[in-house]
């Protein structure tokens, strides 16, 4: 039997272009138009322009398309650098003055705080920015691919594996490009074959570069399908000679077919398998599978709203989740009277250990376990919390470490979150387990695009 009910009609074809007005922003940085009613998001896009647009795609609730021609631009568009930079989605915002990035940060958190939370009045503080928002990262992970029979570095292009060529990310620190092209340079003088993910053949597969904000040092990591590297001597002898900084040369092998980047053995080729940095007054060794965040200056920022909102008088046995290396952990440690820095990662744990020693700092323990098992565990034994740090990654807390926290009680819980949709869903259930939500504080950790990190404090009821 047919239904009398028609099947509304998509107002939109693809690939023709309509003439439309920008109303909002989306949490993605496109820009949000509507025609009939029919949303369409728009890529280097922004609120107040009208502009003529070309439907890229055209699904059953909503489309994508592209700017074709700017009539009315917005008083806030500033010159893009390159259609690069939107094509690789390494700047989606780019294009956004950055005091406006940083207001369109702060209603992101806001509105997440209140549509998936429910919470309508807690305090989200303005965004806390960088004085120069460019050349931040400390960190690349580059693929090397073939293009035109030569070795080459770059990024892909937005979901695909399309390698577009560059030599300057603009937000990465100028020193770690010019590193990533003197070995790419290197690579390209011994022959080295850049790797075929189709046929799952040749030698690197990605560059990676580490640099030291504070002190300098660069480490480089060749990923590479095997073990064997043709002409390896000489090519760490030359990345010696060009990049004096380098204190660290580690070969990482992938055998696997595979997205994910770096493989589980490794090899030194010089110097150790750590640089240094300094953080919050302390000195921090960082091995190339280490997490280390990826702005340093304004991680800065960030781990000093986490230790003010923690309000510790030296008393306090603090719980420290998702430790890393113990960068947030020594900070605490400092102000507290235990602290227990717990992670999943062995060699983070490693890494943390010796910090702790090399910073003579005692007070701290640290514990390779899941955050959520370990603090279950501890919840059983009795041992009495009083301030729980957590940093998860994305997908934010399980249910089972959110209950385990309810259990133990703490009298207060700083929450770092780099996702606040799953920031505002664990909110949530930890007010209705009898926490109060008192603040939010939006740290900006990556200029020119859309992601945003967020401290906020709770406080037992």
């Amino acid at each position: 039997m047919m239904s009398n009910k028609k099947r509304k009609e998509i107002p939109v074809k693809e690939n023709y272009t309509y003439e439309v007005e920008i109303t909002d922003l989306s949490h993605q940085g496109l820009g949000v138009a509507h025609v009939d009613g029919y949303p369409l998001f728009i890529e280097n896009a922004l609120p107040g322009e009208r502009l003529k647009m070309q439907v890229t795609h055209a699904g059953k609730r909503m489309g994508h398309g592209k700017t074709i021609e700017m009539i009315q631009p917005s008083p806030y568009r500033v010159d893009e650098l390159e259609d690069v930079h939107f094509q690789n989605g390494t700047m989606p915002l780019q294009h956004l003055e950055y005091g406006q990035q940083l207001i369109f940060k702060q209603q992101q958190v806001k509105k997440l705080l209140s549509k998936v939370g429910g919470f309508e009045n807690i305090p989200v503080y303005e965004t806390i920015g960088m004085e120069h928002p460019y050349g931040y990262r400390n960190k690349a992970q580059i693929p090397v691919r073939e293009i035109n029979g030569k070795l080459t570095t770059g990024f892909y292009k937005k979901r695909t594996h399309d390698l577009i060529p560059i030599e300057d990310f603009v937000i990465q620190a100028p020193e770690i490009d010019q590193a990533v092209v003197i070995v790419r340079d290197i690579l390209r003088k011994y022959n080295i074959e850049a790797y075929d993910e189709d046929h799952h053949e040749g030698d690197v597969r990605h560059i990676i570069v580490r640099r030291g904000h504070v002190t300098g040092e660069l480490m480089i990591v060749l990923v590479t399908r095997s073990f064997v590297l043709p002409h390896l001597q000489e090519i760490v002898t030359e990345i010696r000679a060009q990049i004096p900084e380098v204190v660290s040369i580690v070969q990482n092998i992938n055998s696997e077919k595979t997205n994910v980047i770096l493989g589980k053995q490794a090899m030194v080729l010089f110097g150790q398998d750590y640089y240094t940095d300094e953080l919050m007054g302390h000195t921090f060794k960082i091995s190339h599978q280490s997490f280390y965040q990826v702005n340093s200056e304004q991680t800065e920022k960030l781990y000093s709203v986490a230790v003010d909102y923690a309000d510790l008088s030296g008393e306090e046995v603090v719980v420290d989740a998702y430790s890393g290396i113990g960068t947030m952990t020594l900070a605490l440690a400092e102000q507290a009277k235990q602290v227990y820095g717990v992670e999943i990662v062995p060699q983070a744990i490693e890494n943390a250990q010796t910090n702790a020693q090399d910073n003579a700092i005692e007070n701290v323990e640290f514990e390779v376990a899941d955050a959520g098992d370990w603090l279950v565990e501890k919840a059983n034994t009795g041992l009495e919390v009083d301030v729980v740090v957590v940093d998860p990654p994305r997908k934010g807390l399980t249910t089972e470490f959110i209950n385990a926290v309810l259990e133990i009680q703490p009298e207060r819980m700083v929450y770092v979150s780099c996702n606040p949709s799953t920031l505002a869903r664990d909110l949530k259930l930890l007010a209705e387990g009898g926490y109060n939500v008192e603040q939010a504080q939006p740290v900006d950790m990556f200029p020119q695009t859309y992601h945003i990190e967020t401290v906020v404090l709770l406080t037992r009821a």
